[in-house]
C-alpha cells in the first residue's frame, strides 16, 4: 500500500517489527539468554523490544563485564541467524514507492545486523540508515529520529514515524515526529493512529491522521 508523498515531507521507519518480522530469531535469542541467567523470558522480551542488545543485557545483569560480553555474544549470534526473517506485510512495496531521499530507517540494531535483516526480508536498504552504532543515546531517547531527519534535510515535525515498540514510540513522539503505531502494542493508549501492518488500505489514512489541524 503506497502513501502519497504529499502527506509528509519524509518517512522514518523502525526496523524490527515495523519493516522486518524477526520475531522467531529474537525470541530464540532472548529465551536462551534468559535460561542461562535464570531470568523470566517474558520480562526480558518485553524490555528488549525496541532497545539495543547492550541496553538489555546491562539492565538485567549486575556485572558490567558479564553484560558487555553477553551483548557481544548475542549480537554475533543474531548477525549469523537470518532464517525465519521476513518482511512485515507491505513493507518492501511501501518503501520502494518512496523517493530514496525521503525515507530512512531508525533502528536499535547495529549496522551489520540491520543490513543483514533488511536483505533477508527483501526490504530495500535506505540511503539513510541510523543504527545503534550511530547514536550515543538509544531509544527511548529521540536522538536517532532527530539524526535521521537531519540527514534527510527535513524538519522532524514534517516527518511521519512508524514504530511498533513502547521504547520506539516514546522516541518518535519525543523527537516531534508525527507517529503511527504498527502492530498490537499493548501499552499504546490509543491516542496515536494504528495500523496492523503496512499492506492495508488504512495506511494512508493513518498517515493523514497524524496531521495537526492548522
Amino acid at each position: 500500500m503506497s502513501v502519497r508523498h504529499a502527506e509528509a515531507d519524509a518517512y522514518l521507519f523502525d526496523m524490527d517489527g515495523t519493516l522486518v518480522d524477526s520475531t522467531s530469531v529474537v525470541e530464540r535469542t532472548w529465551a536462551d539468554f534468559s535460561r542461562r541467567h535464570g531470568l523470566d523470558v517474558e520480562e526480558v522480551l518485553a524490555y528488549a523490544h525496541g532497545r539495543p542488545t547492550a541496553s538489555t543485557t546491562a539492565h538485567f545483569l549486575e556485572d558490567a563485564d558479564v553484560a558487555a560480553d553477553e551483548a557481544i555474544r548475542l549480537a554475533a549470534l543474531e548477525e549469523e541467524t537470518v532464517d525465519g526473517i521476513v518482511e512485515v506485510p507491505g513493507a518492501a512495496a511501501l518503501v520502494a514507492g518512496l523517493p530514496e531521499d525521503r525515507w530512512a530507517v531508525v533502528t536499535s540494531a547495529g549496522r551489520r545486523l540491520a543490513e543483514r535483516r533488511l536483505d533477508a526480508a527483501g526490504v530495500p536498504r535506505p540511503a539513510v540508515l541510523v543504527t545503534a552504532d550511530d547514536v550515543a543515546r538509544p531509544k527511548p531517547d529521540p536522538e536517532g529520529y532527530l539524526l535521521a531527519a537531519r540527514l534527510l534535510g527535513v524538519p522532524v515535525d514534517a516527518c511521519v514515524a512508524f514504530e511498533d515498540s513502547e521504547a520506539g514510540v516514546r522516541a518518535a513522539v519525543a523527537s516531534g515526529a508525527r507517529t503511527v503505531v504498527v502492530g498490537t502494542l499493548s501499552s499504546h493508549d490509543g491516542t496515536l493512529p494504528r495500523v496492523v501492518d503496512l499492506s492495508g488500505p488504512d495506511v494512508p489514512g493513518a498517515v493523514a491522521a497524524t496531521r495537526v489541524p492548522s
